[in-house]
């Protein structure tokens, strides 16, 4: 089984391959053309970085629509009261003594830098669908867990702003 997305996931990547079907692949094949026409293509810089940028989209568009094929349609709709997908939650670390807050996402947009937690990851899978005071156990492999607290959800839902991951 591929990636578990959402509808809006889903809508998304189909966006980003029409886009670089349509425009990229255009401006990607009209760089390759204007680059052959300097001459020599052996020691042509320009060729060579015009072909690679256009084999790299390519290489996208197949990673995406294989992405799609393999996907598995997950919904995030959760009730009121427990964590779900695109929620926003504030979990206290017993062995840190620290407050921290996360949004948990679908595993292609996960990204922890910025607070987004893959419901994939360790802590992702053990929160959810708790509820506010439930205290869960975080496994990260067969021998080391640590346990966290949820303090607060937010349905927060899904932003503009978030990015389906690069390769």
């Amino acid at each position: 089984m591929g990636e578990k997305l959402t509808r809006s996931d889903v809508k998304k990547i189909e966006e980003e391959i029409e886009y670089r079907k349509l425009v990229v692949r255009k401006n990607a094949l009209e760089a390759v053309k204007e680059a052959r026409a300097h001459g020599d293509l052996s020691e042509n810089f320009e060729y060579h970085a015009a072909k690679k940028d256009k084999n790299s989209n390519e290489s996208r568009i197949r990673y995406l629509e294989r992405m799609l094929k393999t996907a598995q349609i997950i919904s995030d709709a959760s009730r009121p009261d427990e964590v779900g997908v695109n929620d926003t939650v504030v979990v206290y670390c017993e062995d840190d003594d620290e407050e921290e807050t996360y949004r948990l996402v679908t595993s292609i947009r996960g990204n922890s830098l910025e607070g987004l937690i893959s419901t994939e990851s360790p802590l992702g899978k053990a929160i959810l669908r708790h509820k506010v005071g439930d205290r869960v156990e975080v496994k990260v492999n067969e021998t080391y867990s640590y346990f966290v607290e949820l303090r607060s959800i937010e349905k927060t839902g899904e932003e503009d702003t978030d990015r389906i991951r690069k390769f």
